[in-house]
Protein backbone atom coordinates (compact mmCIF):
# COMPACT_ATOMS: atom_id res chain seq x y z
CA UNK A 1 0.00 0.00 0.00
CA UNK A 2 1.01 3.37 -0.62
CA UNK A 3 2.45 6.33 1.63
CA UNK A 4 -0.87 9.01 1.85
CA UNK A 5 0.61 12.22 1.82
CA UNK A 6 -1.40 15.39 2.48
CA UNK A 7 -0.68 18.68 0.83
CA UNK A 8 -1.53 21.71 3.28
CA UNK A 9 -0.13 25.25 2.85
CA UNK A 10 2.29 24.67 6.08
CA UNK A 11 3.96 27.75 6.91
CA UNK A 12 7.03 27.31 9.08
CA UNK A 13 8.07 30.65 10.82
CA UNK A 14 11.49 31.17 12.26
CA UNK A 15 11.83 31.92 16.25
CA UNK A 16 12.48 35.21 15.96
CA UNK A 17 9.49 36.13 13.75
CA UNK A 18 7.03 33.87 15.92
CA UNK A 19 8.46 35.81 19.15
CA UNK A 20 7.42 38.79 17.29
CA UNK A 21 4.28 38.47 15.89
CA UNK A 22 1.29 39.42 17.15
CA UNK A 23 -0.10 37.28 20.17
CA UNK A 24 -3.61 36.53 20.17
CA UNK A 25 -5.43 37.98 23.41
CA UNK A 26 -6.08 34.62 25.93
CA UNK A 27 -2.36 33.73 25.37
CA UNK A 28 -1.57 37.49 26.24
CA UNK A 29 -3.33 36.60 29.83
CA UNK A 30 -1.61 33.43 29.93
CA UNK A 31 1.79 35.10 29.58
CA UNK A 32 1.00 38.06 32.28
CA UNK A 33 -0.15 35.60 34.70
CA UNK A 34 3.01 33.27 33.98
CA UNK A 35 5.02 36.75 34.49
CA UNK A 36 2.91 37.16 37.64
CA UNK A 37 3.34 33.53 39.02
CA UNK A 38 7.42 34.36 38.12
CA UNK A 39 7.65 37.35 40.09
CA UNK A 40 5.73 36.48 43.11
CA UNK A 41 7.73 33.35 43.76
CA UNK A 42 11.06 35.29 43.18
CA UNK A 43 10.11 37.36 45.81
CA UNK A 44 9.14 34.44 48.49
CA UNK A 45 12.59 32.86 47.58
CA UNK A 46 14.20 35.93 48.52
CA UNK A 47 12.68 36.19 52.09
CA UNK A 48 15.26 34.62 54.52
CA UNK A 49 13.15 33.44 57.71
CA UNK A 50 10.39 31.03 55.76
CA UNK A 51 10.58 27.30 55.58
CA UNK A 52 12.14 25.89 53.06
CA UNK A 53 8.93 24.02 51.77
CA UNK A 54 7.47 27.37 50.76
CA UNK A 55 11.11 28.00 49.08
CA UNK A 56 10.63 25.05 47.66
CA UNK A 57 7.09 25.54 46.22
CA UNK A 58 8.00 28.77 44.97
CA UNK A 59 10.65 27.29 43.08
CA UNK A 60 8.16 25.21 41.22
CA UNK A 61 5.77 28.22 40.61
CA UNK A 62 8.64 29.81 39.41
CA UNK A 63 8.95 26.48 36.53
CA UNK A 64 5.40 26.76 36.00
CA UNK A 65 5.10 30.53 35.44
CA UNK A 66 8.52 30.80 32.96
CA UNK A 67 6.47 28.10 31.33
CA UNK A 68 3.58 29.64 30.95
CA UNK A 69 5.32 32.63 29.94
CA UNK A 70 6.92 31.15 26.69
CA UNK A 71 5.21 29.27 25.30
CA UNK A 72 1.76 31.58 25.64
CA UNK A 73 4.39 34.11 23.52
CA UNK A 74 5.16 31.78 20.62
CA UNK A 75 1.44 31.58 20.05
CA UNK A 76 0.84 33.68 17.05
CA UNK A 77 -2.86 34.70 15.78
CA UNK A 78 -1.81 33.91 12.28
CA UNK A 79 1.36 31.59 10.93
CA UNK A 80 3.02 33.50 8.13
CA UNK A 81 1.99 36.74 8.65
Amino acid sequence: MGRLFFTSKIVRMKLAQRLTASTPPFFSKVRNIGLILTAISGALMGIPAIPAIIVKIAGYIAVAGTVMSGVSQTAVSKEGG
